[in-house]
């Protein structure tokens, strides 16, 4: 599922800001490698989902036997393959083997008497040829509709994980994706559609979480591009968000819009499932939009919604998980970050900022050199000079900011104290 893969890597890509661990990376990208090499549409969307069964059979694509393995590899790499995925005769799915790890990888090089990297450039070799003869199999079908939510939730994991790992081509595939659905999927009154299939017509209303899930990739994927465009269709969709779902009486979001169809009933989705609740991302989105661009509005629903949910996060906080990290950001204390200078200088900056795990945080930037900053847009960048032309980079609160970190060093510091505090 496109949504799976998603969410994963998010988890994954803030699991390896936090610990530095290269394995947690090396799943994330592996995850997004896979999305761009398989599940992506020419148009730069992604598609839906890849089935597991082929040929009549659940997982025959997937699965290997061991003699099939050693055949592939050879007597020394297939022992190897055998030993680090487990490997055996019996099988551990109806007679065949899913590959799967137990251990890390620093524990496996010191089983097989190998360094780290040995065994890791082992490790690669053996799943590239592997992979080529797997290639060689029937291939699962693959449903190859674009949903414009679980897009807006690959658009933005891609987005987070390129900035995170200095990645640009994760970042550009999350753009050019997000770009087909404002282009494909929204109409020229700035409605989403929920579905259409590549070069093919968009159709059906568009619900609250194709909104929220959209809305929220884009203000992600400005915080990697800083591209104000993404900013402004992000906003665009919220306003449009508030305007048709929210519920005038208070209390939250519906799952469709005032002018959908008719149905039985008009329903909230407040329970996250296999993916979050539209109600949690909406609230989630206005938040971070209410700090970038000082939306008072946004903040002031995005606080209804939580109060709303209150029961919910006490009673059943598994469910509400999303809704939880929404009320975390609210409480704070939130980091309005400023970086203004000369681009290459603040670049390595922002890097700073996005490599680590940093959830309670909007960060803005803006070189002078390229003019005035849209501060209709990003109130945060207003009156925020680049002290002596070098980077500087101002931390606020509410508006309000701390003294300015003149120099990549400092911000680079204020960072490094920040993640060893949390």
């Amino acid at each position: 599922m496109l949504y799976d893969n998603a969410l994963l890597t998010l988890a994954y890509t803030e699991a390896h800001q936090l610990t530095r661990d290269p394995f947690y990376r090396q799943v994330a990208t592996e995850t997004l490698d896979y999305t761009l090499r398989e599940m992506t549409a020419p148009g730069g969307a992604f598609y839906s989902t890849q089935d597991a069964d082929s040929e009549g059979e659940e997982g025959k694509f997937y699965v290997w036997g061991e003699a099939e393995i050693r055949g592939v590899l050879g007597p020394e790499s297939g022992e190897f393959a055998c030993r680090v995925w487990g490997v055996t005769e019996a099988g551990n799915f109806e007679g065949h083997n899913i590959l799967c790890r137990a251990r890390p990888d620093d524990a496996d090089a010191t089983r097989l008497g190998l360094s780290v990297e040995e065994f890791r450039a082992k490790l690669a070799e053996a799943k590239r040829r592997l992979y080529d003869v797997r290639a060689k199999r029937v291939w699962p079908g693959r449903d190859e509709k674009i949903l414009t939510a679980w897009n807006g939730l690959m658009i933005g994991a891609m987005a987070k994980a390129g900035a995170a790992f200095g990645e640009p081509r994760y970042v550009a595939a999350a753009a050019r994706a997000a770009d087909y659905l404002l282009a494909h999927l929204r109409a020229a009154d700035g409605r989403l559609f929920r579905t259409a299939g590549d070069g093919l017509p968009a159709k059906l209303t568009g619900y609250l979480e194709d909104y929220a899930f959209l809305a929220d990739a884009l203000v992600t994927l400005y915080e990697a591009t800083f591209d104000a465009k993404h900013l402004r269709a992000a906003v665009e969709l919220a306003d449009a968000m508030l305007a048709h779902f929210a519920d005038p009486a208070g209390g939250g979001f519906f799952f469709t819009a005032d002018d959908h169809e008719a149905l039985i009933a008009r329903t909230k989705e407040v329970h996250d499932g296999s993916t979050p609740s539209g109600n949690a991302v909406a609230v989630t989105v206005l938040l971070r939009l209410a700090k970038l661009c000082g939306r008072r509005d946004f903040a002031a629903k995005a606080e209804e919604v939580l109060r709303g949910s209150r029961a919910v996060m006490e009673d059943h906080p598994s469910a509400a998980g999303q809704m939880l990290v929404a009320l975390d950001f609210y409480l704070g204390p939130v980091d309005e970050v400023a970086v203004v200078g000369p681009a290459a200088e603040a670049r390595a900056v922002l890097d700073v900022f996005h490599g680590a795990f940093r959830p309670s945080q909007v960060l803005a930037t803006h070189d002078p050199a390229a003019g005035d900053p849209p501060i209709d847009l990003i109130p945060l960048l207003a009156d925020r000079p680049a002290v002596g032309g070098a980077v500087t980079t101002y931390v606020c609160h509410d508006f309000v900011c701390r003294a300015p970190l003149v120099g990549a060093a400092a911000a680079a510091d204020y960072v490094g104290v920040a993640q060893k505090a949390t």
